[in-house]
């Protein structure tokens, strides 16, 4: 989550979404269970189709009141798709996916074919957050397809560029933070019919999830939280320190492979040189867009070279480019790094509420820290304290309302919850879920080496996400997952690795 571009994403999984419905045409659906009061599904739902997705879900608009405490005034949609179970006899509790960012919509991720195993017999619940998606999303694009190529990879000019953002949306920004939107959820588990609920927190959705487990305690059957975010995390205040552990470790790991440090001899000392000259000089290079192939002139400043370092560091299939990227930045060969910042930066966009995330962020996270938390918690980093202290400068004047009594403190919970790392996270790594299974007492924590923020692509992490729901217990779940599981291969050059 560098700047305003590449959030804590807390995200990004890389699946189709399969979507199967055996629902009839018609627009509303009864309960599956019953028609008690707490069964009956009173949002209408209709077949619908997602982008680039030939198979179809069910999609309803739930509204709500956007200032939820007075319940007046202005009334907000809320996105709703239910992605129904294949068995003709489901199980009565879904599983309900909190996307990450903040600002991420649930709708647009691309995770369901991951949890296959489970829609086989659950349906699958995806709302899009208030403020993201569908769902009067709080969008502030601030680059363009035409845009050049030193103007997208800088990071400048956040808090004036989201101040005009703010000016035009149709919303109370103050109106748009995570216990609120969990009380959206429940209303929508509710106009459902929906008694208990299976929740899925992904990245900063686990943060949403937690406070779900908090505030409904007894609608939760199960919770998976993956990348933990726990209460004490403050965005993005860990962030340097956290991606510089990876780092260290990536830098580690390619020194000991024999083929890598072969080919990148002593990278780390060539890279620290690179960041020295950057900060006195940045560099002007001549480099193709790697989208339209056209040369374009660009000027590479150490923030902006760190701020998609740190980007880069989230998945291990693109960090295993890193040492490839370092190398040639090196010798003054900037168009690998180039390519891989682009295509992150326009996915991002696509796909992140930038909005949204200062929504959260400056009501739940800047509060709790200052310039002097942030300088601190950065030092010795090669990140340095530039994300910290550019959220606090668009936090300085955004409006925000206080935080319901005690809402940074560790959510306590009995409810059955498994907990998901990855040995290689830069943003969310182990030692935060750690945190959070202090206080919940029915808890499983897993680390799944190899991989990085997330661990969807591990297929021990999908068993296990199914186990877990299958019993409503983490009794008897194994506590180690993908043990012949490593690092993807570094590229050593362009061709890929070492065979």
């Amino acid at each position: 989550m560098p700047g305003v571009r590449t959030h804590i994403s807390f995200h990004l999984p890389r699946w189709r979404v399969l979507l199967v419905s055996l629902l009839a045409a018609g627009s509303v659906s009864c309960s599956k269970w019953g028609a008690d009061a707490e069964g009956v599904r009173t949002l209408a739902l209709k077949p619908c189709r997602l982008e680039g997705l030939a198979t179809q879900a069910q999609c309803g608009t739930h509204e709500v009141f956007e200032n939820r405490a007075e319940r007046t005034g202005r009334k907000i949609p809320l996105r709703v798709v239910v992605v129904p179970a294949l068995a003709a006899q489901p199980a009565p509790d879904p599983l309900v996916l909190l996307a990450g960012g903040p600002g991420q919509a649930a709708s647009r991720t691309q995770v369901l074919l991951a949890v296959e195993r489970i829609r086989r017999k659950r349906d699958i619940v995806l709302v899009d957050q208030r403020g993201t998606g569908d769902s009067n999303p709080l969008n502030c694009k601030t680059d363009s397809p035409d845009e050049k190529l030193s103007a997208r990879l800088e990071e400048g000019g956040a808090a004036e560029a989201l101040r005009k953002c703010r000016e035009g949306w149709d919303a109370d920004v103050r109106q748009y933070t995570t216990p609120i939107a969990m009380d959206d959820l429940d209303e929508v588990r509710a106009a459902l019919g929906y008694e208990k609920l299976n929740l899925w927190g992904v990245s900063y959705g686990t943060r949403a999830a937690l406070v779900y487990m908090r505030q409904y305690p007894e609608r939760v059957r199960t919770a998976i939280l993956d990348g933990v975010a726990p209460m004490g995390l403050y965005l993005p205040l860990y962030a340097p320190r956290d991606a510089q552990k990876a780092l260290d470790l990536l830098l580690a790991n390619c020194a000991a492979d024999g083929a890598c440090q072969k080919a990148y001899p002593d990278l780390r000392t060539r890279t620290e040189a690179l960041l020295t000259s950057l900060e006195s000089t940045p560099a002007r290079v001549q480099v193709a867009h790697p989208r339209t192939g056209v040369p374009e002139e660009v000027v590479l400043s150490r923030r902006a070279f760190l701020t998609q370092l740190f980007a880069q560091l989230y998945s291990p299939e693109m960090s295993s480019l890193v040492p490839l990227m370092l190398d040639r930045a090196t010798q003054g060969d900037w168009a690998p790094f180039v390519a891989l910042s682009v295509g992150l930066t326009e996915s991002m966009g696509r796909t992140v509420s930038q909005g949204l995330y200062f929504a959260i962020v400056c009501a739940e996270d800047a509060p709790f820290y200052d310039a002097e938390s942030v300088a601190r918690e950065s030092q010795g980093t090669w990140f340095g304290s530039t994300m910290g202290r550019e959220v606090l400068s668009v936090c300085a004047d955004w409006p925000r309302t206080p935080l319901p009594q005690g809402y940074r403190e560790p959510v306590v919970s009995s409810v059955p919850t498994l907990l998901l790392s990855g040995e290689l996270d830069p943003v969310t790594p182990p030692a935060w879920a750690e945190e959070a299974k202090r206080t919940l007492s029915n808890s499983l924590h897993v680390v799944v080496p190899g991989v990085g923020h997330n661990t969807l692509g591990a297929d021990c992490a999908r068993t296990l996400m199914s186990d877990l729901l299958t019993r409503g217990s983490v009794e008897g779940l194994t506590s180690t997952c993908g043990d012949n599981l490593t690092r993807p291969p570094f590229f050593t050059s362009f061709a890929g690795p070492v065979p």
